[in-house]
């Protein structure tokens, strides 16, 4: 059995396809290949490495909303993406192909209606983004994780089946988070997290208020590579030195670390991306989300007031994010465990566990399984 994984420019798109093929390897056992076609970002190879996952990359074009001379070159990609597509997937020839979305799956999608090979598209966010509105229509099934989606796709096309997260997500151990980073078991974890790239915006809020958050709490922080040394540096302005007086600062968390870390953590502080979230809601862990704002079709704010709406996180706008709103929400929940406790069980409705089972049954039927 052969198959064709898609998607990509963030974390959100990769973990899910990664969590898809665990679960595929598992039910077909040995007599399985996969191929990742994507962008050439560090992060993806790494991870599909990892994996033991082959990768090639493939051009494509990004489409941004806001005027930019990249807009043209961009869409000269597509064409070159599109015929890179056609002859990989003529030599690779897979049975079946699972697009995460995003620019990078557009190419690949096209090719693979060229040749009729059938595609299971899954959207993550309550809002769809451009590129699976476009390739839904030539999706043979998607699968949907917010009913709010369901609008923007062919019902007969449209199965919800919630977010795939890796099976390791609940599999955390909060003595190993404090071993390895000193953590008092007398005091409430902060964990923040801005995504899998971070989020300066989140890091230089935190930042600004941590001789404050320290005298109540234990950071784990997230930065994301690039932001890393400017936020130990802004940190190390603020009077605190990473790895003293409970902040512990990292620029990327791998799976073991990042399980251990969200099963530690009293409170999660957290952008609202679709994979996040499903994270959180695995864990049952009280969260303030923080929407990128410049997220496409603002899909991050839908997420994270789905969320807000039955009660499950609180949310703070970028716009808002000021040193005493962001204080004054982190210490509230901090004092109040019956909240604390009344959000996690309620953000658990979003997560889903058999989400990677119906997605790896789906393409096995629809690869003649």
């Amino acid at each position: 059995m052969r198959i064709v994984l898609t998607g990509g420019g963030t974390g959100g798109h990769i973990f899910p396809l990664v969590a898809v093929a665990s679960k595929l390897r598992k039910k077909v056992g040995e007599d399985i290949e996969f191929l990742y076609l994507g962008t050439s970002q560090k992060m993806e190879r790494e991870i599909m490495e990892k994996e033991n996952i082959k990768c090639k990359h493939i051009l494509s074009g990004k489409v941004r909303r806001y005027f930019s001379p990249l807009n043209l070159t961009d869409l000269l990609k597509v064409p070159i993406g599109i015929i890179q597509s056609l002859w990989t997937l003529l030599i690779f020839m897979p049975d079946v192909i699972f697009s995460k979305g995003g620019y990078a799956a557009v190419p690949v999608v096209l090719a693979a209606w060229v040749y009729r090979i059938p595609v299971l598209s899954h959207e993550s966010d309550a809002i769809p983004g451009v590129a699976n509105k476009i390739l839904g229509k030539f999706s043979n099934w998607i699968a949907i994780s917010y009913p709010s989606a369901q609008k923007y796709f062919l019902k007969s096309k449209i199965v919800i089946t919630g977010n795939p997260i890796r099976e390791e997500i609940t599999q955390g151990e909060p003595e190993a988070a404090r071993k390895r980073y000193n953590l008092l078991e007398s005091k409430p974890v902060i964990l923040v997290m801005g995504g899998s790239q971070g989020a300066q915006c989140i890091n230089k809020s935190v930042v600004k208020i941590l001789p404050e958050l320290l005298r109540k709490a234990q950071i784990i922080h997230q930065t994301g590579e690039r932001n890393f040394e400017e936020t130990v540096h802004l940190a190390g302005e603020m009077g605190v030195k990473a790895g003293r007086r409970g902040y512990y600062p990292v620029p990327f968390m791998q799976i073991n670390e990042y399980k251990d870390a969200l099963s530690v953590a009293n409170l999660i502080v957290s952008r609202a991306g679709a994979n996040s979230i499903a994270n959180i809601a695995a864990v049952k862990k009280t969260a303030i989300l923080i929407p990128l704002p410049t997220a496409a079709n603002n899909h991050q704010q839908m997420n994270a007031y789905e969320i807000a709406r039955i009660g499950g996180a609180l949310v703070l706008e970028e716009s808002n994010l000021g040193e005493n709103m962001l204080l004054k929400e982190v210490e509230k929940l901090l004092r109040s465990e019956n909240v604390q406790k009344e959000m996690s069980q309620k953000i658990s409705a979003f997560y889903h566990p058999e989400a990677a089972d119906k997605i790896a049954d789906g393409l096995i039927e629809l690869a003649g399984g």
